[in-house]
């Protein structure tokens, strides 16, 4: 069967816009990203928040943390923070509220909200959202990937994490600076003991010259 180029351009154009538009539907979830983030280790998680609604904005941003040992926000002008904490003194939920005079989030833009944390020692790390709009309406983010690796409709914002890292790496970097210090220290020694034996030598062969002049 023949096809004329330009039906065939016209095929390939409409694949590539149902792509893009497919791409800017997943783009628009709330996601979370933290650059090298590693087991165990501290990272700083960026979670962007797209607000989806036409007609109102998102005025609060609610997320679930996985009882971590430390939680801190970045000031945000215009927002409100807030870290809650078990009775251990675990974090488990950050919630950033738009301050009064705030209209939030407008319709088409989104807002980074940033959080310094101290990661669990796994392999994936879940954060289930919770996004409110001015209008009263929640919107939550919590569903895992469907059984078939498909997208659900309102994905958890997730990490993967690579191994290693926390407080492993930590005990690691203080032995390796704690070798290196040692290493300094006696080579400062040897070379102190050095200068002392160059200058007891030559000491010595000077009263060799004068004995010998004198003689």
């Amino acid at each position: 069967m023949h096809i004329s180029p330009s039906r065939a351009f016209g095929a390939v154009a409409a694949a590539a816009t149902l792509t893009l538009f497919g791409t800017g539907i997943a783009s628009a979830h709330v996601t979370v990203d933290a650059p090298g983030a590693s087991q165990g280790g501290y990272a700083v998680a960026t979670f962007k928040v797209p607000t989806e609604s036409d007609t109102a904005s998102t005025t609060k941003v609610s997320v679930a943390l996985p009882n971590l040992k430390s939680a801190r926000t970045e000031p945000l002008p215009g927002w409100s923070s807030k870290v809650d904490k078990n009775d251990k003194g675990e974090a488990v939920t950050v919630t950033w509220t738009a301050d009064p005079g705030n209209a939030g989030v407008a319709p088409g833009q989104f807002q980074r909200f940033v959080l310094s944390v101290a990661l669990p020692k796994q392999e994936k790390v879940t954060f289930p959202a919770a996004q409110t709009y001015s209008d009263g309406k929640v919107v939550v983010w919590d569903q895992q990937d469907n059984s078939d690796g498909s997208e659900p409709e309102h994905p958890a914002p997730a990490l993967t994490l690579a191994a290693g890292g926390g407080d492993d790496d930590h005990a690691a970097t203080t032995t390796e600076a704690k070798a290196s210090k040692d290493t300094d220290d006696t080579a400062r020694w040897l070379g102190g003991i050095g200068l002392v034996l160059g200058a007891l030598g030559a000491a010595l062969g000077l009263g060799s010259v004068l004995r010998s002049r004198k003689s």
